[in-house]
């Protein structure tokens, strides 16, 4: 059975930029150490891309807080995670879940056997989003996230991610 890990948004606005928290910080050497026991051909990570006129979006009307910007400091990979990922795929997304994630790996899961563990930022937005787009996707393939490997907005955010996803049949 083949073994996909899913990177979600490692980008530097998320760990210490715009958005940046503590406890994403304290998250990145285990999130490193995780992405090296995968072959980057089994690795896939998403980067939150935002236009310019962020703020003039739905999104930004409510979080009013400008982040990831394509081509700014802030919505590059943190380097040392880069680094890792190596040549893993990269997929750019424009809101909280991809469906072009989704569908990269649906299309794996109907030619051979896999499960899927996500890791990244933020548990209570865009790891949860992802986790439930790929179990409507696939729903017999199993999922799991790494709790330890993951940082809600905040601390309590965070488990209260964790708790909707095991409800949605998501291991931890």
């Amino acid at each position: 059975m083949r073994k996909i890990l899913v990177v979600i948004d490692m980008q530097n606005d998320f760990i210490d930029g715009a958005l940046g928290t503590k406890e994403a910080e304290a998250i990145v050497p285990a999130v490193i150490s995780k992405i090296k026991e995968y072959d980057a051909k089994d690795i896939f990570a998403t980067r939150d891309t935002h236009e310019p006129d962020y703020m003039e979006t739905q999104e930004g009307a409510n979080l009013p807080v400008p982040h990831c910007i394509i081509g700014t400091e802030g919505w590059e990979i943190k380097s040392s995670i880069a680094e890792a990922l190596r040549d893993a795929t990269v997929i750019n997304k424009p809101t909280f879940g991809s469906t072009e994630l989704a569908c990269r790996i649906k299309e794996i899961s109907e030619k051979e056997e896999i499960e899927l563990e996500l890791i990244g930022l933020c548990t209570d937005i865009c790891v949860v989003s992802n986790a439930l787009m790929l179990k409507a996707y696939m729903p017999e393939v199993k999922i799991s996230v790494d709790e330890k490997c993951c940082a809600g907005v905040t601390p309590e955010k965070h488990q209260a991610a964790l708790e909707t996803m095991r409800s949605c049949q998501i291991a931890m």
